[in-house]
């Protein structure tokens, strides 16, 4: 009976180690992205031995971490309300998505060193969902352009974000500027390119 009862007890205490340590993680990656293990398990008051239990490699750590965080920024990206004009919900998108990023550059910047090429654009899948879907509404109802894939644009859009919070980073974009710039950059590739101009001289009519 006593072995049964710790049993639960147990696994009660991995879970609060988990938790305690992947908190750790996010604090410690978002101050900096070259936050080592050891920094975290001191943040997270465990032992290597425990933090290595739960992940085995920083690989391991970073992309829970990564997970947690775009957990909660798809919980935020839920309350922006999409069921009016595409042009206006995808404003609110992206600026939501924006503000989102740059709290959270430190930790994209070392997911991007940690992780396999192409694994943080694989996380990003289901949040972008969203996305996709007021994407393919615009284009249904001739607002979005549609001689580009809904994922074509997406993924543009998706390049669009990062790009914008590695310039911040770099010096290059004023902080304050990107989530306008990045609104409206959003929807000069997803809208209808404008029509060609009207020839400014007709062709001459052939004599008859």
């Amino acid at each position: 009976m006593a072995h049964s009862a710790a049993r639960p007890a147990r696994r009660a205490d991995a879970r609060l180690n988990a938790e305690k340590i992947v908190q750790a993680a996010v604090s410690c990656l978002g101050r900096s992205a070259e936050a080592s293990m050891n920094d975290i398990a001191q943040e997270a008051g465990v032992g290597r031995v425990t933090l290595y239990a739960h992940f085995p490699s920083r690989e391991a750590l970073v992309e829970a971490t990564l997970i947690r965080l775009l957990a909660e920024g798809d919980e935020v990206l839920a309350a922006v309300d999409l069921t009016g004009d595409p042009r206006d919900g995808l404003r609110a998108l992206m600026e939501s998505g924006w503000l989102l990023i740059a709290q959270a550059a430190s930790i994209l910047q070392a997911a991007q060193t940690a992780l396999p090429p192409g694994r943080v654009q694989q996380l990003h899948a289901k949040p972008e969902q969203r996305v996709h879907h007021l994407i393919r509404r615009g284009q249904a109802e001739g607002v979005f352009r549609g001689d580009f894939t809904a994922d074509l644009l997406a993924g543009v859009l998706h390049h669009l974000l990062h790009g914008a919070a590695t310039d911040v980073a770099a010096g290059r974009l004023a902080a304050p500027d990107a989530p306008r710039l990045v609104a409206e950059m959003a929807l000069a590739v997803c809208g209808n390119p404008p029509a060609a101009p009207a020839e400014a001289r007709a062709e001459p009519t052939p004599r008859r």
